[in-house]
C-alpha cells in the first residue's frame, strides 16, 4: 500500500523501500526557525543506544523527559535528572522534540499508535526524530500519521556503537523535510560530529539499511581470513593483530575484530537485529532488482548463529559459526 508525505510542494510516495517523488502545485515553504542551544527534548525507548543518548543530551544541558516500557531500565538516568513520564504521549505533551529509538517496525508503531502514543501528544511545532532502524514505509507511515497533528518527523538513524557516541563521533543521517532538518540539526550535532540530509522521509533508512549490510558481509570475511590463518598453523592473537593493523582494516574490523578473541559480555549488535536489517535490505534489493549475493550468504550464518542458540550474541559471532563449519574450538 502507498503512504504519501507532502515536502515543500513536493509528494513523497513510498512503496515498499521505494519513494516516489511528484511535485504539487501552490503548497508555500514555511521555514521553521532553528531550536536554542538548549531544548526541551523526551526520549522515547531507553535501550542500550538510547539510555546513551539521552544521558549525552543531557550532559549538553538538554532537559530530558523520557519513558520506556520498564521504568527500571531507565532508573539511572532519572537519577541523573531525566524527567519520568508514565507513557510516550505524555512525553510528547511534555517536550517539544521527541527522540525515539525503539528495536523494529512493530515497536515503533506501538509507542506512535493508540490514545498512550506518542502521535497522541503532539501538536504544531513540535518534531519527532525517530533514531530507529525499520521499514521506510512503515517510517513514512508514522510520519503521515505525525503531520496531521501540525507536527513534523523525520527518520534519523545512526551509523557507531556506543562507543561511538561515547566519543561523540556517531554519524547520523537525516531524511524529512529540509527546514525540519535546519532546525534539529544542532542538536544532532550534540549526538554525532557528522549529520547528513539525506532527502525526504525514508531516504536515510534506505540508506542505514544499505549501510548495514557491509557491516556482517566485513566481519564474515574477517572470520574467514581468521580461520584460514589459523588451521595454516598461524596464532590467532598474530592474525588479528595483523589483519586489525592492516589495510583491511574498516573501523568496525578495528573495534569488532578482536571479539572472535573473546566476544563481549554485553552485544553492541546483537543477531536479531542485525538480521532484522539484512532482511529489510533483501526485500530492498528485490524490489529495486539490485542482486546482494554476499548479503544473502551473509543471512545464512546469521539463520545459522540463531539455530546454535547464538542470537543474543553480537553478531560477530558468525566466526563461532564459521569455526564450527571448518571443526576448530573457537
Amino acid at each position: 500500500m502507498a503512504e504519501s508525505l507532502e515536502e515543500d510542494g513536493v509528494s513523497c510516495t513510498c512503496m515498499g523501500p521505494r519513494i516516489i517523488l511528484t511535485r504539487s502545485p501552490g503548497l508555500q515553504n514555511k521555514a521553521r526557525p532553528t531550536l536554542n542551544q538548549m531544548a526541551n527534548l523526551g526520549y522515547v525507548g531507553l535501550g542500550g543506544m538510547g539510555s546513551r543518548m539521552a544521558a549525552r543530551l543531557m550532559d549538553k544541558g538538554h532537559s530530558v523527559t523520557g519513558y520506556n516500557r520498564t521504568r527500571a531500565k531507565a532508573q539511572s538516568l532519572i537519577d541523573q535528572g531525566m524527567t519520568w513520564a508514565d507513557s510516550p504521549k505524555a512525553v510528547a505533551q511534555a517536550t517539544d522534540v521527541v527522540f525515539v529509538n525503539v528495536a523494529d517496525s512493530d515497536s515503533l508503531e506501538a509507542v506512535a499508535d493508540g490514545p498512550d502514543g506518542f502521535v497522541a501528544g503532539l501538536g504544531p511545532g513540535k518534531v519527532v526524530i525517530d533514531m530507529s532502524t525499520v521499514s521506510p514505509a512503515v517510517s513514512c507511515t508514522v510520519a503521515e500519521r505525525v503531520r496531521s497533528t501540525g507536527a513534523d518527523m523525520v527518520d534519523a538513524p545512526v551509523s557507531g556503537s556506543q562507543v561511538s557516541l561515547e566519543q561523540g563521533k556517531l554519524a547520523v543521517m537525516v531524511g524529512g523535510r529540509r527546514e525540519t532538518f535546519d532546525q534539529i540539526n544542532p542538536i544532532l550535532q550534540d549526538i554525532g560530529a557528522r549529520v547528513t540530509y539525506v532527502g525526504v522521509n525514508g531516504k536515510a533508512l534506505s540508506l542505514k539499511i544499505a549501510h548495514n549490510i557491509s557491516l556482517v558481509v566485513q566481519m564474515l570475511a574477517f572470520s574467514e581470513g581468521v580461520l584460514l590463518a589459523e588451521k595454516n598453523g598461524i596464532a590467532r592473537e598474530t592474525a588479528v593483530d595483523v589483519f586489525t593493523h592492516s589495510a583491511i582494516t574498516s573501523p568496525m574490523i578495528a573495534y569488532r575484530g578482536p571479539f572472535v578473541l573473546q566476544m563481549p559480555a554485553d552485544p553492541l549488535f546483537n543477531v536479531n537485529m542485525m538480521q532484522k536489517d539484512l532482511l529489510m535490505a533483501l526485500e530492498m534489493g528485490r524490489e529495486a532488482d539490485v542482486p546482494l549475493p554476499t548479503t544473502a550468504a551473509a543471512n545464512e550464518y546469521l539463520t545459522a548463529a540463531r539455530a546454535m542458540g547464538l542470537a543474543s550474541h553480537d553478531f560477530a559471532v558468525v566466526f563461532r559459526v564459521l569455526a564450527h563449519m571448518s571443526g576448530i574450538q573457537s
